[in-house]
C-alpha cells in the first residue's frame, strides 16, 4: 500500500513538473533570454501584464521583404498564415495569401485587425517596416471582455536576416480571467507557431525566387 502511494505521488509530481516545463516552453518558443527580457514596442500600452508570451523565429531575408507579409495580416486581408482549415471550422473565413497583396499594404493606427468577420482588435501602434501592435479582446457574448490584450509583431534585422518577435501581453480585469485566458493561450501557441513558420516560409521562398531570376 505504501509503495502504491509513493508511486502515485511520484507520478503526480513528475506530471506537474512536465506541465510546468511545457508551459514555460510555449510561452517563450524560439525566443532568446534577451528577447524575452527586453522592452518591445507596445509594452507600454498595458502598464502591467499578468501573462506574457514572447516567441521568435529567424527569417533569412531582410526586414524590408518580411514587412509586407506583416502589413497584410488579418481576416479579410492576407490571413494569418496559420491553420486556415481549423479557423474556418469556427467561421473565421480565413484565407492565407501566398503572395504579397498591394491593396492591403496600407494600414493606420485605429484600423480594424480582424480575427473573424465579427471579431476585431484595433491597430494601436504602427512603425512601418519595424513594428505592428494591435490591442483589444475577444468579447464573450454581450459581456465585456475580462482582460485587455496587446499583440506585437516586431522585426529586428541583422546581417541580411531578420528576427520576427511576436509578443502577447494580457492584463486581467477579473479574478477568474486566467481560467479563460490560459487554455486560449495554449491554442494560441500552436496557431502562432504555425503563423511564424508561415511568414518565414513565404519570405524565404520569395528570396529564393528572386535569386533564381537573377
Amino acid at each position: 500500500m505504501r509503495h502504491r502511494h509513493l508511486l502515485s505521488l511520484a507520478t503526480v509530481t513528475s506530471t506537474a513538473l512536465l506541465l510546468l516545463i511545457v508551459r514555460r516552453n510555449y510561452f517563450r518558443w524560439g525566443a532568446t533570454d534577451q528577447e524575452i527580457s527586453e522592452s518591445l514596442p507596445g509594452d507600454d500600452l498595458l502598464s502591467s501584464a499578468n501573462l506574457i508570451a514572447t516567441r521568435a523565429v529567424s527569417i533569412h531575408n531582410t526586414s524590408e521583404h518580411v514587412w509586407p507579409w506583416i502589413a497584410q495580416l488579418g481576416q479579410g486581408r492576407g490571413g494569418l498564415y496559420s491553420y486556415d482549415m481549423l479557423e474556418n471550422l469556427v467561421g473565421c473565413d480565413m484565407h492565407s495569401a501566398d503572395r504579397i497583396l498591394p491593396q492591403y499594404q496600407f494600414i493606420e493606427v485605429g484600423d480594424d485587425f480582424r480575427l473573424h468577420p465579427q471579431v476585431s482588435l484595433k491597430v494601436a501602434l504602427l512603425d512601418p517596416g519595424n513594428a505592428l501592435v494591435v490591442q483589444g479582446a475577444v468579447p464573450m457574448g454581450t459581456a465585456a471582455p475580462q482582460y485587455d490584450f496587446t499583440w506585437a509583431f516586431v522585426l529586428n534585422e541583422g546581417d541580411g536576416s531578420t528576427r520576427l518577435v511576436i509578443r502577447e501581453r494580457y492584463r486581467y480585469s477579473r479574478w477568474w480571467a486566467p481560467f479563460l485566458v490560459e487554455p486560449v493561450e495554449a491554442v494560441s501557441f500552436v496557431m502562432t507557431r504555425k503563423m511564424m513558420r508561415g511568414i518565414k516560409g513565404r519570405a524565404e521562398r520569395a528570396l529564393s525566387q528572386d535569386k533564381a531570376l537573377t
